[in-house]
Order: C-alpha cells, then structure tokens, then sequence
C-alpha cells in the first residue's frame, strides 16, 4: 500500500481513536482544526462519530465546509462514522422523543454529498448503546460499536449497500464515499480503515 495522508476532522469527538487507527496500517494523518489546516497536503478525509450538530457548525463558521465538499465531489475518498455520516447524507430524519419520525429534509446544512436518508437518533435511549458482530461486504463478520447512532433509511439505487444490522443500513459505499452508523474505531479491527485506504 503506497503512503497515505489522512486528513482527520479534529474539532470535537472520536479524531483520535481513528488516527490511532491509520497509524497501525503506516497512513500518516493531519488534524485539521481550521480553514488554514486545509492548505496542508492530504489526499482523503475522516469525519469522526461525535455530535453532527457541532461539528457542522465549526466547519460552517471556520469556512472549511464549501472547500471540502468540493474536494469530495472532485474525488477525494471520505469515510463518515456515526456523525461524520450524518454530515455527508443528502437528507436527514429524525426520531422525537414521543418516538414520532419528523419528515425528511433535504441536508442543506452540511456536505449532503451522499445520496441517502439518515435517521438521526434512530436507536432512541433504550438502545442508545450496544456492540454486535454482523457482516460487511468483502470483509466478513466485523465487530460493531453504535453509541446513540443513526441508521440508513434509504439509500439511492447507485449507493452499495455494505453491511446491514437489524434490517438498518449500517454501512455504505458511493464512489470515494464511505459512510458507517457505528464507530470502527472504537474496536480491534482494522478492516474497515483498510478498505477505506484501498480507495
């Protein structure tokens, strides 16, 4: 595998855990913290799990949302994980507390380079959290942390649909787009990183 520079989304949640990660299989990363960062050379994205909202609104507010869409849609490979998914969808739902569903918005707020339909907070607080083995496509059974995860509701007939828990979309792939509800990170295998530098 040739040398590979990551750029890692390090303004709020899991960064670190992924760059632990891509140091294991010899990818160098760079954090990138604001709109100066992005002048640094790196030729993929990670957007870690954490909280969407935040992180959306720091690379809204820091003016480094238009750049990287742009660098996506040019090409450059981008793995999403929990939040980082929710950032890259195309349209979002979302569960209200009294269990309801809130109708399907177009994301016109953050990336929406990805055409799927995520349903934030869809494991609602009984199963805010829970750990599973399931299989991903090419790789087999891979362990799985959620933590208050989304799940795929729809998914655009072009989108590869890579592994499914529950009979949820949990992970996806759309060209250079790699999107997951759980957090590869936060567990041994690297097979999920792996197949994102192979991009």
């Amino acid at each position: 595998m040739a040398s590979q520079k990551v750029g890692v989304l390090a303004v709020q949640g899991a960064f670190a855990e992924h760059e632990a990660m891509l140091a294991k299989l010899g990818a160098e990363t760079v954090q990138l913290r604001q709109a100066s960062d992005l002048e640094k050379p790196f030729d993929r994205l990670i957007l870690p799990g954490g909280e969407s909202t935040s992180q959306g609104r720091v690379l809204r507010d820091l003016g480094m949302l238009d750049t990287l869409r742009q660098r996506i849609a040019d090409g450059m490979p981008v793995f999403g994980t929990c939040a980082g998914l929710i950032l890259l969808a195309q349209r979002i739902d979302e569960v209200n507390g009294d269990g309801s569903v809130v109708d399907e918005q177009h994301n016109s707020t953050w990336l929406a380079t990805l055409p799927v339909t995520v349903r934030r907070n869809a494991y609602g607080r009984q199963l805010g959290s829970f750990h599973t083995v399931a299989p991903f496509e090419r790789l087999g059974e891979v362990p799985m942390t959620f933590i208050r995860a989304p799940f795929i509701t729809q998914a655009d007939s072009e989108v590869q649909v890579l592994s499914v828990v529950n009979d949820n979309i949990v992970a996806v792939r759309y060209g250079n787009q790699l999107g997951v509800s759980f957090h590869p990170e936060l567990d041994e295998s690297l097979e999920i990183h792996r197949m994102f530098l192979s991009f």
